[in-house]
């Protein structure tokens, strides 16, 4: 994701949890040029993530919430990150069978 447009990057109810330790959730790579600016004019804001195991989320740029991050009319209210757990306890492989509904 990005841009040189300053995108806003918006993790809405999510649920972190690292393999091998305390890590950051957001990545931000800059391919030098002059005029892209890079990541740091990118708006990154977390809004209802769970972070456990040390995981971590840097917010910078336009993160206030009179920000405007995304017209109304294309977005929609995500669950809390709490809710993760209990929403997936179903998730997994199909037990499939031969002559069976999966």
């Amino acid at each position: 994701m990005g841009g040189s447009e300053a995108p806003t990057i918006l993790s809405e109810g999510n649920h972190f949890y690292p393999a091998g330790g305390p890590k950051q959730v957001t990545k931000r790579i800059s391919d030098g040029g002059s005029s892209y600016g890079g990541p740091n004019r990118w708006n990154w804001k977390s809004v209802g993530d769970v972070f456990l195991g040390g995981s971590y989320f840097l917010q910078s740029g336009a993160t206030s919430a009179a920000s405007p991050l995304y017209a109304k009319a294309f977005s929609f209210t995500a669950r809390p990150g709490s809710l993760v757990p209990q929403m997936t306890s179903g998730a997994g492989p199909l037990v499939c069978g031969s002559g069976r509904h999966c």
